[in-house]
């Protein structure tokens, strides 16, 4: 089920004070500051108090609080040492446990099963992020991220749109994306240029198709989407033949971009 994505006005009186810290560029820090949009992403999560959840760079804390208001225990993945330093200055240890880590790097299946990850993401690593957590589905509940705008309605996209591509497969052969609402540049210090959006994303479970070799369904997709306009007679040449490609029921002077990730995965299947 999609959404539409709306997003209400910023209200000054609504705006959380943000204390001093200089935002690096280096990590793509952008802190949320609007109580209305804090409030609507935890409500859409709705954490029970027993609930295993990780928050993906807290920042200055503006989720962190509310959401130790319900839950027994946080863990929390922050890469910037001094923000990590104020967060376990302000929290007591056997109610939040912090990880001063790159989440990029980080294992989340260490931290359990039935993981619901939260967080703002940050936008100059969102889908190398999205990718490395989408390899831990197995351990994750659900996942409520905010995002750059576009990059959730590439998240979302159904096929034959512009906005369909290697990351719609990539993900929605593991996910069901629901697109939950949209975030204006003013609800952020400092203001980003870009419009931001949060989505959540739910493992399929037994629901989520067979893939015979994950490095080779990667490798079609990748190619398939390399050069959009190339049939896939010509953007798969090294991986399959014409006949490779009829054999599996698509068709070779199709495009990429009109392929359902379920035709993917019989393709790549049939490949390897």
């Amino acid at each position: 089920m999609l959404r539409a994505l709306s997003a209400s006005p910023v209200r000054k009186s609504n705006l959380i004070p943000i204390r001093s810290h200089t935002a690096r560029k280096r990590f793509g820090q952008n802190f949320l500051v609007d109580r209305h949009y804090i409030e609507r992403i935890v409500a859409a999560v709705d954490p029970q108090w027993d609930d295993n959840v990780v928050e993906i760079g807290p920042g200055l804390g503006a989720l962190t609080r509310p959401l130790l208001e319900r839950v027994r225990r946080l863990t929390v993945i922050e890469i910037d040492r001094d923000l990590a330093a104020r967060i376990a200055g302000e929290f007591p240890a056997d109610r939040l446990a912090l990880r001063n880590v790159d989440a990029l790097s980080f294992d989340f299946a260490t931290l359990g099963g039935d993981l619901r990850v939260i967080g703002n993401l940050p936008y100059n690593i969102s889908s190398p992020l999205l990718f490395h957590l989408s390899r831990c589905d197995a351990s994750l509940r659900d996942l409520t991220v905010m995002l750059q705008r576009e990059v959730v309605q590439r998240m979302a996209a159904a096929p034959a749109t512009p906005e369909y591509g290697r990351l719609t497969v990539m993900l929605q052969a593991r996910f069901r994306i629901e697109r939950l609402f949209s975030v204006p540049p003013a609800a952020f210090r400092p203001t980003p240029k870009v419009e931001s959006a949060v989505a959540r994303l739910v493992p399929l479970g037994a629901a989520r198709p067979r893939i015979v070799d994950e490095a080779l369904f990667a490798e079609v997709v990748g190619a398939a989407f390399g050069q959009r306009r190339k049939t896939l007679r010509n953007a798969l040449r090294h991986l399959a033949t014409p006949q490779d490609l009829e054999g599996a029921g698509v068709a070779p002077g199709a495009r990429g971009e009109t392929l359902a990730v379920g035709d993917f995965v019989r393709l790549a299947n049939a490949l390897a």
